[in-house]
């Protein structure tokens, strides 16, 4: 294999016209689409490269929404906006409700929705509905240990844990601070964020998709995982994760050690790629049959842009032109021209795959995944113009 920055440059970024013209085929398939998903949510992947409608009480189910946000801005087209603001009276009811939401992922469920609706078009439900989801979240964060519980029983041994993932939740708490004048929701993010950063990062900077603590002393006990392909490799996903969680921790702490983090974990990430930069499901594959995950691709993309607003203009430059490379492969190699092909973005992607090693159900292989569609059009609006994330 090449080295990391040889093989980064065997793909040529991506063009500004490039850039319109898978903008433009995002918008166009998103429009499709709406019919079927203006009062349905979206499966969390696709089945045989097509999305079917399912009710909203999947962790994945603000993906989509936010994806039609992403279009609603695009365009300006007052239907987008019309569907997106469904979709928003739907999460409302959810959390009020409290369907299925027993676990970390308000952030995912809520910052592409609720609070893009809030910021975009000053939907006070949004609002509303973000706030609930931020004051679930706190209920799952636990003193002894300082991190908040991924999923299960609160407090209950085998599952007294938090996982890499979590890290991106955490900017509905940093918004919800800002937007109530409380500083808890603040505080207890940055805890959170201080404990992955300690524990989830292992020495040679690849990181644990899953960390154990003890619910009695709050110890550290062991990294594990549940998606990847066992407990000692490098879930490709959860390294995605890890290096746009560190970029996003950083925009709200500047902390010193975050940015060392974000650049150790991507070091590691690059090292691993096959030359098309987007890697296999889990990094210990470097070559072979093993299914990709292009949505680890678009995630570490949108990671890259995200740091590129907080760095000198020298690294700014790199992270940029390393992302246009990685959006150029999904865009040229992997993205859906054709409906006839799938009602997806982005195929060839990863939701969870079984292995003797792991204790994930196995589902979402080789297929669309809901966040991959969504991290593709938010890496291709960052390059398109400047841009206020959601999160």
């Amino acid at each position: 294999m090449l080295d990391a920055a040889d093989r980064a440059h065997t793909i040529a970024a991506i063009t500004d016209d490039e850039v319109a013209d898978a903008i433009e085929a995002a918008v166009s398939q998103i429009r499709r689409n709406l019919p079927s998903f203006t009062y349905a949510a979206q499966n969390h992947s696709s089945v045989n490269n097509f999305y079917p409608p399912v009710p909203n009480d999947q962790w994945t189910a603000g993906f989509w929404p936010g994806t039609i946000w992403l279009a609603y801005e695009a365009t300006g087209d007052k239907l987008f906006r019309y569907a997106a603001q469904i979709h928003v009276q739907s999460f409302l009811h959810r959390i009020e409700n409290r369907i299925a939401t027993d676990h970390h992922d308000m952030g995912f469920l809520y910052s592409p929705t609720c609070v893009a609706a809030w910021k975009l078009v000053g939907d006070e439900d949004g609002r509303h509905a973000a706030l609930l989801a931020a004051d679930q979240l706190l209920e799952r964060f636990h003193e002894k240990g300082e991190f908040l519980q991924a999923w299960g029983a609160m407090g209950a041994p085998d599952n007294y844990r938090f996982i890499i993932d979590c890290l991106v939740n955490l900017p509905l708490l940093y918004w919800a601070s800002h937007e109530s004048g409380n500083p808890v929701y603040r505080d207890k993010a940055l805890k959170h964020a201080r404990t992955t950063l300690a524990h989830s990062v292992r020495p040679d900077h690849s990181t644990y998709h899953t960390f154990y603590m003890d619910p009695e002393t709050g110890a550290p006990v062991r990294g594990a995982t549940k998606q990847g392909y066992k407990d000692d490799s490098a879930w490709a996903r959860g390294q995605a994760w890890g290096i746009a969680g560190m970029a996003v921790c950083y925009r709200y702490e500047k902390d010193e050690a975050y940015l060392e983090a974000f650049e150790n974990l991507l070091a590691y990430y690059l090292k691993r790629l096959p030359d098309d930069l987007v890697p296999y499901w889990d990094l210990t594959f470097t070559e072979g049959d093993e299914p990709r995950d292009s949505s680890a691709a678009a995630i570490t993309a949108c990671g890259l842009l995200e740091m590129a607003e907080l760095v000198d203009e020298h690294r700014a430059a790199e992270l940029k032109d390393l992302a246009a490379r990685m959006l150029a492969s999904l865009w040229r190699n992997y993205a859906v021209r054709d409906p006839e092909v799938s009602n997806g973005l982005v195929l060839h992607g990863t939701y969870s795959k079984k292995t003797p090693y792991n204790t994930c159900r196995g589902e979402g292989v080789d297929e669309c995944v809901a966040w991959g569609d969504y991290y593709y059009f938010e890496g291709l609006t960052r390059l398109s113009r400047q841009w206020a994330p959601y999160w």
